[in-house]
């Protein structure tokens, strides 16, 4: 894999975890609505899970239904481009419970560095769901050394 590489180059990567409590699905514009409405009524439960250590997300002031699409694209294209995983985290019932994020770190410790959050009203799927992704992260995805954020 060149250095630069995020993936190998022939790997595909993973368009679905499903469990009894949840799926995942690559996060993309078809999930605005839904996802600004999750992370925008859980900001201050969002921001204490590990993970979030810098304060900067989610903004405690929100954003725009349009800037949160633009940030879904953004999303989307890393996705495209082999460059990040985003995936929308749905409940049984089909809605935005949370979300988990796959990028290159910049520690040369690390291969990946995964976040997760779920809202508030679901807290008790928080490490559920942080095992769950690990779980699958060490037997879908090619990385070796994941850092989980404290988990």
């Amino acid at each position: 894999m060149p250095e630069d590489a995020f993936v190998p180059a022939g790997f595909v990567p993973p368009t679905a975890l499903v469990t009894d409590g949840f799926r995942l699905e690559p996060l993309g514009p078809e999930h605005n609505q839904a996802d600004h409405a999750a992370w925008t009524s859980s900001i201050e439960h969002i921001r204490s899970t590990p993970g979030y250590p810098d304060g900067d997300w989610p903004p405690r002031d929100g954003m725009t239904l349009e800037e949160n699409l633009a940030d879904l694209r953004r999303h989307a294209e890393d996705f495209a481009r082999r460059t990040g995983f985003t995936f929308t985290v749905l409940g049984p019932a089909g809605d935005v419970i949370g979300c988990v994020y796959l990028y290159p770190t910049a520690s040369a410790e690390w291969d990946v560095t995964v976040q997760s959050w779920v809202r508030a009203d679901k807290a008790e799927l928080d490490g559920v769901l942080a095992d769950a992704v690990a779980r699958w992260l060490v037997s879908d995805w090619p990385w070796e050394r994941v850092d989980r954020c404290g988990r």
